[in-house]
């Protein structure tokens, strides 16, 4: 009689409990150290309130208090440009028109949110973009694939160039967007992060172009990704850089891309160096190449904690840096709304970021690192 009377308050106890208690927990990050473990709807209410967060559920090595050693040996990177002539030749092949043109389309599809079926249908959209900028070039080894996550439909994208290496050099930008009022709601992302996303399209392409490229003489093997679910907590670039943390892969560098295509109007703009969260030696090689192969200044800036998918490389211990598109108290105030459009780009400034992933890019996949 007391095992039943115990079984059945169980039972009712069991029943009470909130709807929290049966619905799926996240782990995240606010800043180093500091976690919590909320639902969707509560990471939903954190991306509304502007709080950036790394959600770690399925990775718990990439906490700020994990373990973490460098994953690939100290890179020493270069003191100088070394290929300006190379670079030079390449930034005259950088096409506006193909910018404009991409980022019509991808602005166009309703929302890019990873749990949205015009989100996951963007996604696929922008691999066949990529595959056919692979295959147009016509360089042998080159490839573009999906990569699929285990928890949500929308893919990432992965674009490799193989080297004489397997040391790597990876740029990136997420390809997601959200309305931070209404998850489901109209999200062009034209700047967030539409912008990103052309500006590594094109620059793959650009770099493609190049015979020394083609011809597979660059040292270290080049990839250019695109991220899934950055948004909800830097989703994509977890899966794919602890993958690669436990694979052992050898990033060399990682250089991120998120939002490319804001200048208030009339002003040429700016660039914004992260100076918080990212790889020193990195970060100052990178100022190397913005004074050497872009035309508008650059600012030190911070952008804060898990701010975007540079976190995660960072996280599995790979040197990483981000250029921004200004300051962060100058950027676009359109972003996570129904007006980040199309027609608020400067394209000129998108430009300038392709130059910058350019320049990155071929000096560092040429170098001894």
């Amino acid at each position: 009689m007391i095992r039943s009377l115990l079984v059945a308050a169980l039972a009712a106890t069991t029943s009470a409990l909130p709807n929290m208690a049966r619905e799926k927990l996240y782990t995240i990050e606010l800043a180093p150290g500091v976690t919590e473990v909320v639902t969707l709807a509560g990471k939903e209410q954190l991306k509304k309130e502007g709080k950036n967060f790394f959600d770690i559920t399925n990775h718990p090595n990439l906490s700020s208090t994990s373990a973490r050693p460098a994953k690939a040996a100290a890179a020493a990177f270069p003191e100088a440009v070394a290929f300006a002539d190379e670079v030079g030749a390449l930034l005259g092949i950088l096409n506006r028109t193909n910018l404009e043109t991409s980022l019509k389309t991808y602005s166009d599809f309703e929302t890019r949110y990873y749990r949205s079926e015009t989100g996951v249908e963007a996604a696929r959209w922008l691999l066949d973009q990529v595959r056919a900028t692979v295959q147009a070039s016509g360089v042998e080894g080159a490839s573009a694939e999906p990569f699929e996550h285990a928890d949500f439909d929308q893919i990432s994208v992965i674009a490799r160039i193989p080297g004489k290496s397997a040391s790597t050099v990876v740029v990136g930008a997420h390809l997601d967007s959200i309305n931070g009022a209404d998850n489901f709601g109209r999200s062009p992302g034209a700047d967030d992060n539409g912008s990103g996303t052309v500006t590594l399209l094109e620059a793959l392409r650009v770099v493609l172009s190049d015979p020394k490229v083609a011809a597979g003489e660059h040292e270290n093997t080049i990839e250019f990704h695109w991220y899934a679910g950055e948004e909800a907590g830097l989703l994509g670039s977890a899966d794919i850089f602890d993958q690669y943390a436990a694979a052992g892969a050898d990033v060399k560098a990682y250089l991120n891309q998120d939002m490319t295509g804001w200048a208030p109007p009339g002003e040429a703009g700016e660039f914004g160096v992260i100076l918080d969260y990212v790889d020193e030696g990195l970060t100052e090689f990178t100022r190397l190449v913005l004074d050497a192969y872009t035309t508008i200044p650059a600012v030190d800036t911070r952008c804060g904690y898990a701010c975007s998918d540079h976190a995660s490389a960072r996280a599995a211990g790979y040197p990483a840096a981000f250029i921004f598109e200004a300051a962060a108290d100058n950027t676009s105030p359109y972003i996570h709304t129904a007006n980040d459009a199309y027609d608020t780009i400067s394209f000129d400034h998108v430009m300038e970021h392709a130059r910058l992933v350019v320049g990155f890019v071929y000096e560092l996949a040429f170098a001894t690192l």
